[in-house]
């Protein structure tokens, strides 16, 4: 797969991707108000539609695919990336305590 991501950013370019990610980024959020939006005045997510989980999914896909080329592009490091967020989730589940 990582092959493949390659040769999508190299043919289309880093800049004209950029712009495509920015895109897939808003579709991301816009998904998510809308159920958000549902689910303000339902309160319960089992009232989650299918489809609209398969929209979030989708949206969720086109954005991490976005996301994959560019780790790919600058060559990004797999381990670096996880512990990086290992360490993030661990420093808001203290702030989360320190909340209590």
């Amino acid at each position: 797969m990582k092959d493949k991501e390659k040769q999508i950013i190299s043919f289309y370019g880093v800049l004209p991707q950029l712009k495509y990610m920015q895109t897939e980024m808003f579709e991301f959020i816009e998904a998510i108000l809308t159920v958000e939006h549902k689910l303000e005045w339902c309160f319960n997510w089992l009232y989650l539609e299918s489809e609209e989980k398969a929209h979030i999914e989708e949206e969720y896909a086109d954005l991490t695919m976005m996301l994959e080329q560019f780790k790919e592009y600058y060559h990004l490091d797999e381990d670096n990336i996880q512990k990086i967020k290992e360490q993030k989730i661990e420093r808001q589940l203290k702030r989360i305590e320190e909340e209590k």
